[in-house]
């Protein structure tokens, strides 16, 4: 079941209704039970494997809770356990072929008659997200950060909650098992922002990033009929793409969990505001960097070892990541690239980071800002391609060809005997998509700049009534007409 759907139209506002109307002890039934429904509205018999997966980590934390902090070397085997299972259900069913036709590639490079079985494994929807919340729970158990959760049917929904299940965020058990306990009573102000982010969300994602993927799909399905402008258009469209369909799902699931009173965490905060690759980090996908900095980057040593260890561990950090992204190579490509941005800008920086050259507090100068802003972006979309090619050889393709034939591009653009219609047909897209598509992204900034100070709900319930509900009648106009509804998955669904 898609966000994005009808189904989920009538799905959501009756959950709530039912969540509402019934005591507290009943409401976490309630709950998992439309998580589970929730789920399987995909696929059946895989939610036997999600079934799997919670009472198996819910039995190693209850083993490891029996034994004191003092006898941890007890609980590393029930760690080892949990661990060793979920990676072993992720590996299986997501990395298996990848490494399998990494194996016969092998065998043909060194001259060996061999080839690998495909097992052709469907990958069972969010088992990368709700695999790295059950590892977290097990491994705060283990330290002693949390006690072992006693109720299995909480701790099923822990992993289940249906906002979050399919791209998170990655909650934290410290954070949502409280919650899960706590009665939530019924609050108008609370239910209205939560109703006001999902509908931000839903805008981003079929306004924005389904409108912006018919222009980056034509070009990535082919893109050898393409250089110089075109590449360089639909790669910085993709970058615009991803973040409002990740962000997009991100809101309607932080925004659907408040309306039943849950505090889901922030997953972004304006990440292509940022002036610098770390920055970068700090602002997307909140949740799964900040997985792998407390349970990868700092048990490796983080930066507190000799220099060229940390640069081994944010190199190491980010491809990890590449690969939790995807069974592909260009994933590798794009978490090896943000690991060398990284480990350059730490060799570059003074002392343990990069310091200001500038006496102004404020910040630096409006231009400077602007231009690590840019630098950064540029950055950030030459990762990208890696990331949206379907295969390392597209990828160089792109890169190569993407400073290649302005010439010709601005030609046809710019001679007048050609027709307009003719010119942005060659660049990919129609010229009514395009003009339309650069109006929505200059909403988004507009909006994004807007809430550097104050979020859009809090600027929005400040001002008159009458500008309040224009601004409210223009999205829900803007999703009807501009909308497109196709029940198109979110790009993170994949992972």
């Amino acid at each position: 079941m898609l966000f994005n759907s009808f189904e989920f139209l009538v799905f959501f506002p009756s959950v709530v209704l039912l969540y509402y109307l019934l005591p507290h002890r009943l409401r976490w039934a309630l709950l998992l039970a439309a998580s589970y429904a929730f789920y399987m509205c995909w696929r059946v018999d895989y939610a036997l494997l999600l079934a799997f997966s919670t009472l198996i980590d819910y039995t190693c934390g209850r083993m490891m809770g029996r034994h004191p902090d003092q006898q941890r070397h007890r609980r590393k085997p029930w760690l080892w356990l949990s661990l060793v299972s979920n990676l072993g259900i992720l590996f299986a069913f997501k990395y298996l072929d990848f490494f399998s036709s990494a194996a016969s590639d092998l065998a043909r490079l060194l001259g060996l008659d061999y080839a690998a079985p495909a097992f052709g494994l469907l990958l069972p929807m969010g088992i990368s997200f709700y695999t790295f919340q059950t590892m977290s729970y097990s491994i705060d158990v283990y330290y002693g950060r949390i006690r072992p959760e006693r109720h299995p049917g909480i701790f099923a929904l822990f992993v289940t909650f249906f906002p979050q299940l399919v791209a998170g965020p990655i909650e934290r058990a410290e954070n949502l098992l409280t919650q899960l306990r706590q009665k939530h009573e019924f609050n108008y102000q609370r239910l209205t922002d939560g109703l006001k982010l999902m509908a931000w969300g839903l805008f981003k994602k079929v306004v924005i990033a389904d409108r912006l993927a018919l222009m980056v799909n034509q070009v990535y399905a082919d893109p050898a009929d393409y250089q110089g402008i075109p590449l360089l258009m639909a790669t910085g469209f993709f970058a615009f793409q991803i973040y409002c369909d990740f962000s997009g799902y991100s809101d309607m699931a932080i925004g659907a969990a408040q309306v039943m009173g849950f505090r889901l965490m922030e997953n972004f905060r304006r990440p292509y505001l940022a002036k610098s690759i770390r920055e970068f980090w700090g602002r997307w996908h909140i949740s799964l960097s900040t997985w792998f900095r407390d349970y990868l980057y700092i048990p490796l040593g983080g930066n507190r070892v000799v220099r060229w260890r940390w640069y081994y561990n944010l190199f190491l950090t980010f491809v990890v990541s590449g690969l939790w992204h995807g069974a592909n190579w260009t994933f590798l490509a794009w978490g090896a690239l943000h690991g060398l941005y990284l480990v350059l800008e730490a060799a570059t920086a003074s002392g343990n980071g990069p310091k200001p050259d500038y006496p102004n507090k404020k910040g630096p100068p409006a231009l400077k800002r602007l231009l690590q802003v840019g630098s950064t972006f540029a950055l950030v979309c030459l990762a990208w391609i890696f990331f949206r090619a379907e295969n390392i050889a597209e990828a160089w393709y792109i890169l190569y060809h993407s400073f290649s034939g302005f010439s010709r591009s601005l030609e046809i653009m710019m001679d007048p005997t050609h027709d307009l219609q003719v010119a942005y047909r060659f660049l990919g897209y129609s010229r009514a998509t395009f003009l339309l598509s650069l109006l929505l992204l200059s909403v988004l900034l507009g909006v994004e700049l807007m809430q550097r100070q104050q979020s859009l709900r809090r600027r929005l319930a400040a001002a008159p009534a009458y500008l309040r509900w224009s601004v409210y009648n223009l999205v829900v106009v803007a999703l009807i007409l501009l909308g497109v509804f196709s029940d198109t998955e979110f790009i993170y669904f994949q992972f």
